[in-house]
């Protein structure tokens, strides 16, 4: 019961590569484990976890490590993208663009020409 409950924090795990990923249902509480590539990908299963369990489940207890935790994430441009929207997606702020220009610097010429397949680091702010 509490497992299906849960059934999409779970399918975002097989869709994220959780690595060394696990889960147990003990004693009416769900416990989950594994690691994230990166803080991003932690995130977003904590807010998954949050929209299925509310703001502080009880019947959830996950341990999610990280493997990376000297960038916030990996990132390749698709076509039509541009900094400030990379920035909203991964900070919610589009006018944090300046800190992926600032981290591509090696990359990228300009903070307004990025191409698709480029491969940006997204950094820890």
């Amino acid at each position: 019961m509490i497992k299906s409950k849960y059934q999409s924090v779970l399918d975002l795990g097989e869709k994220l590569n959780i690595k060394d990923g696990d889960v147990k249902e003990e004693n009416g509480q769900l416990k989950v484990w594994g690691t994230a590539k990166n803080q991003y990908e932690k995130n977003l299963l904590w807010d998954e976890i949050k929209r299925v369990g509310g703001e502080n489940p009880t019947d959830i207890m996950a341990d999610i490590k990280v493997a990376d935790s000297s960038v916030f994430a990996h990132h390749t441009v698709k076509s039509g993208e541009s900094l400030s929207k990379i920035a909203k997606q991964y900070y919610g702020n589009a006018n944090k663009y300046n800190a992926i220009f600032e981290a591509n610097k090696g990359k990228l010429k300009s903070a307004d020409l990025i191409h698709p397949g480029d491969e940006l680091v997204i950094p820890n702010i």
